[in-house]
């Protein structure tokens, strides 16, 4: 079921508050089983791919640093927000760790917020990346009753000059780890969680992912680029996008790579654990220099387009002009 609303939104009553819309990762070992329970809940994973996830969070020191970092976030916007004079909370709620979605919405409506822009931490969509967080918020709502005030969904991102400027910049900054000789022939590789084909084929995730990637090469000057896919999960009887990214990365033999994970937003298990260890271990194996770009993170650019993004929704609509 799918809840995206249209530049319409606009027209209505202005948005008291922004909500950042993440996924959510554990804090500490304690936390590993309880988080992935909850991501897991009614899903056909292996009992291997559950365990193996378990020791990819150990392997980082029990905790992910998503939560932390989607914080920073928020903080960075609000901050931009109040400099422009569009000042309004900026709350996160996330999916499967505190504070959750329905913790951020009861936070909006005690402080008397009837309509909030929720921004979902994904530019590529998805039903994991878009219909379910925003299924998690209407259940929320309902549970909440009638205080709980309306969300509501600016459109797609994933091409916005803004963001588009923040991955070529963290991605110039990882080609200039490469040897000066190594640069230009260097393979630039985005990368995505991967998704289950029948999901991908009633989405427009590849895409939007395959638009961002265009976009980020051509503002960087590359003509050659490839999409590879991550963090495969689920049964593995059932198709998934490929190629993987390690795949990739073998056939190079001796060459350089720069991974860019446009994908992610910011730093978690799959970015830390499945890119800074598994794929960069089979581009040991195959004699490949890899860098990896950074994820945008708090990048002045990409807050600045969630700035932009919302400030048409926090400001009241303009009068209707008189027709005589």
């Amino acid at each position: 079921m799918a809840f995206q609303l249209s530049n319409d939104s606009i027209a209505g009553e202005a948005c008291g508050a922004v909500m950042l819309i993440g996924f959510g990762g554990p804090t500490e070992p304690a936390e590993i089983r309880p988080f992935l329970d909850r991501v897991l809940a009614g899903r056909p994973v292996p009992r291997d791919r559950y365990e193996a996830v378990v020791h990819h969070y150990e392997v980082l020191g029990g905790r992910s640093p998503y939560n932390d970092l989607t914080a920073r976030q928020a903080l960075a916007l609000r901050e931009m927000l109040d400099r422009a004079g569009a000042g309004v909370p900026v709350v996160v709620g996330l999916r499967n760790a505190p504070p959750f979605i329905e913790d951020a919405i009861r936070d909006l409506a005690a402080r008397g917020v009837t309509r909030a822009l929720g921004l979902v931490l994904a530019a590529h969509r998805c039903e994991a990346s878009w219909e379910r967080y925003q299924a998690d918020v209407e259940g929320a709502r309902a549970r909440i009753g009638a205080a709980a005030p309306a969300i509501v969904y600016p459109p797609p991102w994933h091409a916005n000059p803004r963001f588009i400027a923040a991955v070529a910049d963290r991605t110039r900054d990882a080609i200039a780890r490469l040897a000066p000789a190594g640069r230009e022939g260097a393979e630039l590789i985005f990368t995505a969680h991967s998704i289950p084909l029948a999901m991908a084929a009633r989405a427009p995730y590849v895409a939007q992912l395959e638009v961002s990637a265009a976009l980020t090469a051509a503002a960087l000057g590359r003509a050659r680029w490839r999409v590879g896919y991550q963090s495969r999960s689920g049964s593995p009887r059932d198709p998934w996008l490929e190629p993987d990214v390690a795949a990739i990365l073998r056939e190079l033999k001796g060459r350089a790579a720069v991974v860019v994970p446009i994908g992610f937003l910011c730093d978690h298990v799959e970015v830390l654990y499945d890119l800074d260890v598994e794929a960069a271990a089979a581009a040991r194996d195959a004699g490949v220099t890899m860098v990896r770009a950074a994820t945008v993170g708090d990048h002045s650019r990409f807050i600045d387009m969630m700035a932009a993004i919302a400030r048409p929704y926090l400001s009241p609509p303009p009068p209707l002009a008189h027709q005589g």
